[in-house]
């Protein structure tokens, strides 16, 4: 019957008798922009052939990699941000997961968030080129940490995934995507409703509406949540 949606893709499974995969550690940023009287995110669609959240609506972000570990920075994290996320990681870790949040957020949309890069005569480091070709590094202390969600134990995917929320006035540069997401655009919050999201997206998305619409004290001893899957959805436990 035309114009009837595809059905979603399905989401894999892990194999009978497989082991649990270990979580990967990721990072994920929500770009948020007020218009006229709506709030608005920046969103894209993962593509019908990936293996993890394929056809959903996503947020720009991705896994740590090794290198975010030696990567410079612009200006590093707020002390609260980095005490919050130290709770559930290294101090070192933390600070490779606010740099991954940065560089997936520029190579999937070419936004940068930026500050004037420290060692301007040093060589950029490889792979961000572009990004420092603009005199920035990564500005950390521009990054809210907002949430935790790790994939459940049935995936053959796995991530750790920490959230971050940047308001748009912190990030320049043109928005242009690398191809990974498709359909990047800014979506009203009230709109979301309507695209495809997984539930823990939709979770962290709400609970990242609350904090825009007001904002909590900053503090290291701030209670950050943590979307844990239980019995097909998901408990909110304050970390």
């Amino acid at each position: 019957m035309s114009g009837e949606k595809a059905p979603l893709p399905p989401q894999p499974e892990r194999e009978v008798g497989a082991k649990a995969v270990r979580p990967s550690d990721a990072a994920t940023i929500i770009i948020w922009r007020k218009q006229r009287h709506d709030f608005e995110v920046l969103m894209g669609e993962r593509h019908r052939a990936h293996r993890f959240l394929p056809h959903r609506y996503v947020f720009p972000g991705g896994r740590v990699d090794p290198t975010d570990s030696r990567i410079r920075a612009g200006s590093e994290m707020e002390p609260a941000v980095a005490a919050q996320l130290s709770r559930t990681t290294r101090k070192g870790r933390a600070r490779s997961i606010a740099i991954a949040a940065i560089r997936e957020t520029f190579e999937e949309t070419g936004l940068i968030i930026g500050a004037d890069d420290p060692l301007p005569h040093r060589p950029p480091p490889e792979g961000w080129e572009v990004f420092f070709g603009e005199g920035c590094a990564p500005a950390l202390n521009r990054l809210e940490y907002i949430a935790r969600a790790i994939t459940p134990v049935f995936r053959p995917i796995r991530f750790d995934a920490r959230f971050f929320m940047v308001e748009a006035g912190g990030v320049v540069g043109d928005l242009q995507g690398s191809g990974e997401l498709e359909n990047l655009e800014w979506i009203p919050i009230k709109d979301t409703l309507a695209f495809e999201l997984a539930m823990v997206t939709r979770n962290v998305l709400a609970y990242a509406e609350s904090l825009i619409v007001e904002p909590r004290r900053q503090s290291a001893s701030r209670k950050i949540p943590y979307f844990k899957h239980f019995r097909g959805g998901h408990l909110k436990i304050m970390q």
